[in-house]
């Protein structure tokens, strides 16, 4: 990994997202690239030129100030730190951005959610960034003074779609000699099958993603709850992990696994870091 990109409003969830990165830097011995999105409106972009110029050059003189102290941290202490304010106006821009500065890994705050009904996360803008990036997306919602990634769920259905999902998980998670938990949820009703069953649909799972090799059996973990979003909660709850895992289509939320939509309710709800892979 060689950079990070890590898109900030100054608030404190930004500074949870800069921290977490951080400690990725340093543990991978990768750059952090700051962005800061000025989002003027039309209002100002549509004045005469001269004014246009004269407001935009002042809005990028105070974010540059607030760069100032806001990348003042002594967890940045041995980062090259680099940062950038544009005027995107959609969150698919983003994309282009870290694609361009060739990042590996985009990292984001987030408000979550307080309570079930309080759905802050829904339509927020770190989800918009989320559905639109072909770059792994770890959203942070705590501060993360001693961040690590030491155990993984990694939840998926084990279709072959995921695959490409999941070898980029894999490929990322090696890279902090991670444990990696693979995990199925079996749920009750319709949705319910054998063990047989599962165990032969992962079996093939892995035997095409990992070309032949079935070493990785012995991580997958089934686990019967009544619904996946509960099931992936309490099992990352149940094994202390650090992060949860999850592949995402990016069409109508974050994740879109056993046919359902359940990466909205896992991102707002789990208070642990979530990292999302591209289908």
């Amino acid at each position: 990994m060689k950079k990070i990109l890590v898109p900030v409003d100054f608030s404190e969830y930004s500074e949870y997202a800069l921290q977490a990165a951080a400690m990725i830097a340093k543990k991978l011995d990768a750059e952090i690239v700051v962005l800061h999105m000025l989002g003027l409106s039309e209002a100002i972009l549509t004045k005469d030129e001269s004014q246009e110029v004269a407001e935009a050059m002042y809005y990028m003189k105070l974010a540059e100030k607030r760069f100032e102290t806001f990348l003042d941290k002594e967890y940045l202490k041995g980062i090259k730190v680099s940062e950038t304010v544009q005027n995107y106006k959609i969150f698919s821009e983003i994309n282009q951005l870290a694609i361009e500065h060739e990042t590996d890994l985009i990292v984001m705050g987030s408000h979550g959610v307080s309570g079930l009904r309080e759905e802050v996360f829904i339509g927020s803008n770190t989800e918009k960034v989320v559905r639109t990036s072909s770059i792994p997306v770890l959203v942070v919602k705590k501060p993360t003074e001693n961040f690590g990634i030491k155990e993984v769920v990694f939840a998926c259905d084990f279709k072959h779609e995921n695959i490409k999902a999941y070898l980029r998980a894999i490929r990322l998670f090696e890279l902090f000699a991670a444990k990696v938990h693979l995990l199925y949820i079996n749920l009750p009703g319709d949705k319910f099958r054998s063990s047989d069953q599962i165990e032969e649909r992962i079996k093939e799972f892995l035997f095409k993603a990992e070309l032949g090799d079935l070493d990785r059996y012995k991580d997958v973990v089934i686990y019967n709850d009544y619904t996946v979003e509960s099931g992936v909660y309490n099992y990352s709850n149940k094994t202390n992990a650090d992060l949860i895992a999850i592949p995402t289509h990016g069409r109508r939320g974050l994740a879109h696994f056993f046919n359902i939509s359940i990466g909205e309710d896992i991102a707002n709800h789990a208070t642990k870091p979530v990292i999302t892979f591209k289908i």
